[in-house]
């Protein structure tokens, strides 16, 4: 092995460390091999699972027989390192923290399921681990995405938890998202001679004027309540500084309810920039809860947690698409996620851990809590 070389990842550690050492490997989106590497090297002897490999994106589950299946997953790349590695310890207000990139999004909670996946040889459901590569990229290269293409036996499930930071509690479901292009075009001119042009980018003012005065709603679904968003993202437009220009584009970004569909997202902004011509870019559905789901219940009283909606857009709408009730739980505050000062409570990773074993295995200890407010 070379000098420089990574050592192999050891899964009897504890948690904490186990999330220290991934971090500090490298693994900014499309360079994650050496990571999946490690990962199946870590987990290839353990007899009690079956290790399956797809690209980076790496799979072990148990096969007891048991009644009912659960799907756990997590990404294993990051966003780009800006000075954030390697890792490093610090306190700050009397709380411990892990300090660098990915310990809150999300190698934390990959290092608690790393962990149980080699621990847990007789835990109370078939158990289905999924690290899977290119999450924080364009949705097209999603590890997760390819898998259920190329394996969607894997998918069979009655329920599933991906580990995205949410402070220790469990965040049901996701908004959906949607990009839509704006345009308005006029007529090229020298701006010395504004009045024989058109200027694409004044007609923009009352579409920015309808955004600015559109209030987005809260909508309840399944008793929680997600608040929506409609907000401009990008603008283009220009040619040069002595031109009238022809075209302008304004993108806006639709944060949207899981009680509503693609479809119904799209007809809203269409509908608020009647006149204008609106192109929908890109899309995808959100996730309801699925909090109704047995499992899902048993899950979040076991953890001791409080349901919350999730706002942004996860993978847990890959699952809930396959009709399996599916929620976020991990460690780290996703206020801190894709941050410089990216960091971990250390009592979180720890509790997350403790929370997920003892419901995994019945223990009497869970309802003991997930530590949401051990340095959240």
């Amino acid at each position: 092995m070379p000098a420089d070389a990574p050592l192999p990842l050891d899964l009897t550690a504890d948690a904490v460390a186990i999330t220290q050492a991934i971090c500090d490997i490298p693994s900014e989106s499309g360079e994650e091999r050496l990571l999946a590497d490690l990962i199946e090297q870590a987990l290839a002897g353990a007899s009690h699972l079956e290790v399956i490999r797809d690209g980076d994106t790496v799979v072990a589950r148990t096969n007891l027989g048991r009644e009912r299946r659960v799907v756990i997953a997590g990404h294993i790349d990051t966003v780009p390192i800006n000075g954030n590695v390697p890792t490093r310890f610090e306190t700050v207000d009397g709380v411990e923290y892990l300090w660098g990139r990915g310990t809150v999004d999300m190698k934390a909670g990959v290092a608690v399921q790393l962990k149980l996946a080699l621990e847990l040889t007789e835990p109370i459901v078939d158990l289905t681990w999924m690290w899977y590569d290119h999450e924080e990229v364009a949705a097209a290269l999603n590890g997760l995405g390819r898998l259920s293409r190329n394996r969607p036996d894997l998918f069979a499930g009655d329920f599933a938890i991906l580990g995205e930071p949410s402070n220790g509690q469990v965040e049901g479901g996701c908004n959906g998202t949607l990009r839509a292009d704006v345009r308005t075009t006029g007529l090229r001119a020298h701006s010395a001679r504004s009045w024989v042009g058109d200027n694409a980018i004044h007609k923009l003012a009352p579409a920015l004027t309808r955004l600015a005065e559109y209030e987005a709603e809260t909508v309840e679904v399944d008793g929680l309540a997600y608040r929506e968003g409609l907000n401009a993202v990008l603008v283009h437009g220009g040619i040069a500084g002595n031109v009238i220009p022809d075209e302008a584009v304004l993108t806006v970004n639709y944060r949207f309810a899981p009680s509503r569909s693609v479809a119904e997202a799209s007809a809203l902004v269409r509908e608020l920039f009647t006149g204008f011509d609106v192109d929908i870019v890109d899309s995808a559905e959100g996730a309801r809860p699925g909090l109704d789901a047995p499992l899902a219940q048993q899950f979040v009283a076991a953890v001791g947690a409080e349901a919350r909606p999730k706002y942004g857009w996860t993978d847990v709408a890959r699952f809930s698409a396959l009709g399996i009730p599916a929620v976020n739980f991990g460690p780290g505050d996703p206020l801190k996620a894709h941050a410089d000062d990216e960091r971990v409570a250390v009592a979180q990773i720890v509790d997350s851990e403790r929370a997920l074993r003892a419901w995994l295995t019945g223990a009497d200890e869970a309802g003991a809590g997930s530590g949401a407010a051990s340095g959240a």
